[in-house]
């Protein structure tokens, strides 16, 4: 069986075998087709060390302003939100360099802009 979530899986797989090697931080993307979901995960994987996502009320609020993207969470200006929200959140932290972790996702639309407000934000990756 060989399905759309099948491959998205295997590839996530083989993704976070190379993160673990590398003995980061890691940055995890999930998107749904409302919102968009990032964290970033203690180097053993125990923790979640900082989050963000469109369900924050702050952020909600934030979309809910913007006339464009309408209170929805599932776009691109969403996703740039939460990629600087979360820079801003693993910043606070000390935290500098992480591994993005796309979960078998494309680097595309959505996960590409989170990630690039997240190196604008100030993370390297």
């Amino acid at each position: 069986m060989s399905t759309k979530k099948v491959q998205r899986i295997r590839r996530s797989r083989q993704t976070r075998a190379r993160i673990a090697v590398q003995r980061v931080a890691r940055l995890t993307v999930h998107r749904s087709n409302l919102h968009i979901y990032a964290n970033v995960i203690s180097e053993d994987g125990s923790k979640v060390l900082a989050s963000a996502s469109t369900i924050e009320p702050d952020v909600r609020k934030e979309l809910a302003g913007d006339s464009k993207s309408a209170g929805k969470g599932g776009n691109v200006a969403a996703a740039a939100m939460v990629g600087k929200r979360i820079a801003e959140k693993a910043k606070s932290l000390g935290i500098e360099k992480v591994a993005f972790d796309r979960s078998g996702f494309r680097f595309h639309g959505r996960v590409k802009a989170l990630a690039e407000a997240a190196r604008a934000g100030g993370l390297k990756f």
